[in-house]
C-alpha cells in the first residue's frame, strides 16, 4: 500500500511538474509577445537610430548652406542622385593610398574604385521590395540589395560595424525606412579601379 502512495504521488509531481512547465513556457511566449513594440514603437525606435548612426551622411543629397553641407529635404536617404554631377578626380591621390569622398559624401573612391551611395528611401527604386529578411541580410552580411549571392557592399558603407545591432534595432530601422517618402532615384552602379 505505501508503496502505491508513494508511485502514485511520484507520478502526481511529474504530471504537476510537466504541466507547470507547460504553462512556464507558453507564458514566457506570451509575455515576450505582449513586451514587443508595435509598429509605432519600432518606426519611432528606427527613427531614432536612423537620426543617430549617421544614415544622412552618406545617403542623403546635400547642398551648401551658411553653415556648409545641409541635407536636402526633398531628396533625404535616396543616395547619389542618378543625375549628379562630380568634381574632376585626381586618381594619383588613389593611387597613393588615398580615399577620395565627393562634397555631398555621397560618392566615394579608393582602391575599390568609385561606389555611389544607396537610396534607401521607401520607393521601388530604394527599398521599397526589400522584405525584412533583404535589409538584415545586407547589414549581417554585407549583400547587395540583401541577396545572399550578390556582391558585397562597399566602402565606405560601414555594414561591418552595423552588423552588430542587435536584430531589434536592424528591424526598427527597417521599419522606419519603410515609412520615408519614397524618392525615385536609380543610383548609378560602382567603377571599376580601371574606369576612374
Amino acid at each position: 500500500m505505501r508503496k502505491s502512495i508513494f508511485i502514485l504521488s511520484a507520478i502526481s509531481i511529474v504530471i504537476a511538474a510537466v504541466v507547470v512547465c507547460s504553462s512556464k513556457a507558453g507564458n514566457t511566449g506570451n509575455a515576450k509577445s505582449a513586451l514587443s513594440p508595435d509598429s509605432a514603437s519600432l518606426v519611432k525606435r528606427g527613427e531614432y537610430l536612423v537620426n543617430s548612426v549617421g544614415c544622412d551622411d552618406c545617403h542623403s543629397p546635400k547642398r551648401m548652406g551658411a553653415q556648409g553641407p545641409e541635407l536636402i529635404p526633398e531628396l533625404r536617404l535616396s543616395g547619389f542622385p542618378h543625375d549628379g554631377k562630380l568634381p574632376p578626380m585626381d586618381t594619383n591621390v588613389i593611387k597613393n593610398g588615398w580615399a577620395l569622398l565627393s562634397p555631398d559624401l555621397t560618392s566615394a573612391a579608393g582602391a575599390w574604385g568609385q561606389s555611389f551611395a544607396a537610396n534607401i528611401t521607401s520607393d521601388a527604386t530604394g527599398i521599397g521590395n526589400w522584405t525584412e529578411q533583404n535589409f538584415l541580410t545586407a547589414i549581417r552580411h554585407g549583400k547587395l540589395k540583401g541577396l545572399e549571392n550578390s556582391r558585397t557592399l562597399l566602402p565606405p558603407m560601414p555594414w561591418f560595424v552595423y552588423k552588430n545591432m542587435t536584430d531589434d534595432d536592424l528591424r526598427s530601422i527597417f521599419y522606419y525606412l519603410k515609412t520615408t517618402r519614397p524618392v525615385k532615384n536609380i543610383v548609378p552602379g560602382p567603377k571599376a579601379p580601371g574606369e576612374l
